[in-house]
């Protein structure tokens, strides 16, 4: 299990949830893993030593993805450490997984709750993948997770639905633009995954049971059914796909 050994990947908020999972699953594949994270400074400790107990390489760094400051933060420390570690600033594997839920409808919506939640799963990856462009290796993969609700219309989580839709766009364009360099970039839709992000909606017997429901499976999704596709997406098996939107949400779109 060593496809990835020598590659570097930046997993966006990988303290918890899919980020986590993603982040071990790179680690055991043989990358050096960027855990970054935001607030949670004990659980992205926790991610950094469980990789290293398990024999790889990590290290975590702290910057808040909201601001345009927070993006330059995260970029100037990554490079500084990606210089003590391995001489360079270079990097192979880019996993824009960093995002916030909001339930809100469009009637319930406000400016604020507008602006938040698009500068988080927008303007955020937007913004990380422009300054990535120069340090990401030729070859190198572009895997950004969005919804399986931008498949389905789902009023309940109005904006969210459009910041989602927005990194469908970006994952299009983006990959004819940089197939040139030999970068694929393809996205990953997962369903309702078994995680804090989703703790209102699977708090009780009767969500966990509505949401299981929605799969074909008959079954909740797990952080490491996503964290699989993202192994395969950042390997050399997946060389010949570019531009995808992979639903990763158990046929519950069908």
């Amino acid at each position: 299990m060593n496809k990835l050994k020598g590659k570097i990947a930046v997993v966006t908020g990988a303290s918890r949830g899919i980020g986590r999972s993603i982040a071990l699953h790179l680690a055991q594949a043989g990358a050096l893993v960027v855990v970054h994270y935001s607030k949670r400074k004990e659980e992205a400790e926790s991610v950094v030593d469980k990789i290293k107990q398990d024999g790889g390489s990590a290290f975590a760094i702290s910057a808040d993805l909201s601001t345009f400051n927070g993006i330059n933060k995260l970029y100037s420390m990554m490079d500084q450490s990606l210089q003590k570690y391995i001489g360079d600033t270079t990097f192979d594997i880019l996993v824009n997984n960093a995002g916030i839920g909001q339930i809100l409808t469009l009637e319930e919506s406000t400016e604020e709750s507008f602006d938040e939640v698009m500068n988080i799963n927008v303007k955020a990856p937007f913004f990380i993948i422009q300054k990535a462009l120069p340090r990401l290796k030729d070859g190198g993969r572009i895997i950004n997770i969005s919804s399986f609700v931008t498949r389905v219309a789902s009023p309940s989580v109005f904006a969210y639905s459009l910041s989602k839709g927005a990194i469908n766009t970006l994952t299009h364009t983006l990959a004819q633009q940089l197939g040139a360099r030999g970068i694929t970039v393809n996205a990953i839709l997962p369903g309702i995954i078994n995680t804090e992000m989703n703790a209102e909606t699977l708090g009780n017997r009767d969500g966990q049971k509505y949401a299981a429901g929605l799969s074909t499976f008959n079954r909740l999704g797990e952080p490491n059914d996503i964290a699989d596709i993202v192994g395969f997406l950042s390997s050399s098996d997946s060389r010949w796909i570019t531009g995808e939107l992979i639903d990763a949400s158990g046929g519950s779109c069908l």
